[in-house]
This record gives C-alpha cells, structure tokens and sequence, in this order.
C-alpha cells in the first residue's frame, strides 16, 4: 500500500507503527523456523551416529560370541566361514547369547571337502568332520534344522556328568517311571538307584525314564533341566538347537543341525565318564532289583556290528526325525564323527563315510570288518 499526503499526522505515525510490528513478527517467525531446521539437523547427525556405533558395537559382540568368520542363513542357523564378516546379532533359538563353538567348522564350500560319496538315497542331513581339527570332510544341508528324537541326549548326558558325582544317588519318582518311548524299563519306583547305571541306560539302550530321573536330579524339575540344557547350546554356540525334553521323544520344539551336533559330539567325548559308556556295547551293572543285576545293551549299529575303531556316540528315531545317527571312530591317532539326520540307512552310510574318510583322506590301510546288513 503506498502512502497517502493526505492523511493526518496521527493517523500516518499510527500505520507506520503497524508496519514496524508486522516486520517484527515476521523476522520472529523466520528466526523460529531457522531455529526449528538447525536443531532438526543436529539431531539427525546425532542419531544417525549413535545408529553406525550401535551396528559396530552389535557386530564385535557377534564375533566375540561365535568367532571369527561366523555366519547365518536366512534361518539363523551358524555358518562358520573364514573371513566372513558378521552384521547380525548372534543369540540362540532359545534367545540366549551364543558362545563360541568348541571347533570352527567351515561348511562354506561343499565343493571343497575331500569327499564326495554319493548315495542312491541321501539323509536329509549329515556332516563328517575331524575332531581334532575341526576340518569339515564331507557335508549335505549341515545347517539344516531337523528334528533329532534321542541324539536330545548327547546335552542331557553332558549336564549331568558336569552337575554331578560318579557317588550320587537318583530317586526314581513316577514321572520318571511312567515315562513313555524306549526305556530302561526295570527303574525302582519310589527309591534311589546309583547314578552310573542309570548313566548307562541313558546312552546304550536310550532310556527316557533315565533321562527324566537324570533331569529331575540334576535341576529339580525337568522344566528347569531343558532351561539348563538350553542355556548350555548357547553357551557352546549351537546356533540351530533347541531343546523341549531330555529325551527327545515328543519332537515339538526340539530340534538342532547336523554342524552342531558335531560340535556336541566333540565336547561329550572330552567328558571320560561320557566317553566310556559310549564306547561300550553291552553292560552288566550292580542294581536294586530283583536278581541285582541290570543288563543294557547298546543299540548303536556301529558298535553291534562290530565297525573297527568305534568309540560311540548315539542313535535316534522318532517318526518324524526317522533314523539319526552320531558315530564316531579312531584309528591311529585320526579321530572321526559322522552325523546322519533322517537317513534311509544311517549304519551303512556312516560305515561307507568313514571308510572313505580313513582310507582316502588320511591314506590308512582298509581293517577287516564285519558286514553289516543293509538297514541297519
């Protein structure tokens, strides 16, 4: 609006004074929205740094708990490649931090390992590994997450043998007795029993009952002992296992890969109790039942046939897991394990296996052997 001559001195000093204000308010509102965008920015840098530490932070714990050259699938489950850099947390399916695995196994690069033995019908899932340096000798879906029915008690026999003294006694209470699947079968209600045999019972004829005294003993109540086994996985890195009973004959929620029960399988046979019941083939053992004697005997083919050098480990089947096999042999020096999870034929596959794996990876002489039947 242009100013007029004509209007009045009050009149002009009056307008004047409206204009001054409006500039006023409006130099306020740009300083206010200059002040607005500046802090807006300020708080952008600052949280997008605090977002690139936090992903440094998570990424050294990752490494911290699985080592050096850890790696997930889409599923969660550990592949431990050299040189692989990590950018996801790392915790177990039960939600515990993952420790670092006993042995790095590296499962990168099937094409890679020394054997390639085929199959007319492959397991859903296998591994054969050193267990003295950990080298990955054969592999097929190793981190594939499958039901393992009783090789669930490969973590049970650890706990216990950790929690407990070769002298202690198990009360045999009836949620232990009456406990369905493949048993030991002659367990005294209502009284305690040494805990070796019970030990035995566990891995030669895979007894649930001596899995749930074993539990209860161990922990209190079983829900607390598959707590315990749970945090155990973690701590040992098994990044795929998940355990619901000490038995593993109800499958739900109970489940594990074949890379991480290698990894089990070389902690159990670092445990020398764990180790000589698992080399055993059949036992005669003191116990409070009438004739006072219990006889076990092992249902791992390896052993029942006879398989030159074997020293354990476990067997497992439910209908959903089918057959599962954890076997391990030694021959001069060369300490082996075979994982076969759902396998058509899990003694004569983990035979071939470690026949293939002496004689062609570690050039020893083929050992006479017994045959053993197909199926077995």
């Amino acid at each position: 609006m242009s100013r007029s001559p004509f209007l009045p001195p009050s009149r002009r000093r009056s307008r004047e004074a409206a204009r001054r204000r409006r500039r006023r308010q409006r130099r306020r509102v740009l300083v206010g929205i200059a002040f607005v965008a500046l802090v807006a920015a300020l708080a952008y840098v600052v949280l997008a740094h605090g977002a690139t530490s936090q992903e440094r932070k998570a990424s050294g714990s990752a490494r911290h708990h699985t080592g050096a050259g850890s790696t997930r699938d889409a599923s969660g489950n550990t592949n431990r490649s050299a040189g692989t850099p990590l950018d996801q947390p790392r915790r177990s399916p039960a939600g515990f931090p993952l420790g670092r695995p006993p042995l790095v196994l590296n499962v990168s690069d099937a094409a890679a390992d020394p054997l390639h033995l085929g199959f007319p019908e492959l397991p859903h899932a296998g591994i054969v590994i050193d267990l003295d340096s950990g080298r990955v000798l054969w592999q097929h879906n190793p981190l594939a997450r499958l039901r393992v029915a009783s090789l669930t008690k490969m973590m049970t026999a650890l706990l216990t043998v950790e929690h407990t003294t070769p002298a202690a006694r198990v009360l045999i209470t009836k949620q232990a007795e009456e406990t369905s699947g493949s048993k030991v079968g002659v367990l005294p209600l209502g009284r305690r029993v040494p805990l070796g045999p019970l030990l035995y019972g566990l891995l030669l004829p895979s007894g649930n009952d001596a899995a749930v005294a074993l539990a209860q003993h161990v922990a209190g109540t079983v829900h607390r002992f598959v707590g315990e086994m749970n945090e155990e996985a973690a701590r040992l890195g098994l990044g795929c296992t998940h355990y619901s009973s000490p038995s593993g004959y109800y499958n739900t929620h109970n489940y594990s890969c074949a890379i991480d029960l290698a990894e089990l399988a070389s902690v159990d046979l670092r445990q020398p109790r764990i180790a000589r019941v698992t080399r055993t083939r059949a036992a005669v053992l003191p116990f409070p039942i009438k004739g006072g004697k219990l006889y076990l005997y092992n249902n791992n083919p390896m052993l029942i046939y006879g398989y030159p050098g074997t020293t354990g480990m476990k067997t497992g089947e439910t209908i959903e897991a089918g057959r599962c096999l954890v076997a391990t042999a030694e021959r001069h020096g060369v300490r082996l394990a075979v994982v076969l999870l759902h396998s058509p034929d899990p003694g004569t596959q983990a035979r071939d296996l470690l026949n293939d794996a002496f004689q062609n990876v570690y050039h020893q002489r083929p050992v006479p052997e017994s045959p053993m039947p197909p199926g077995a």
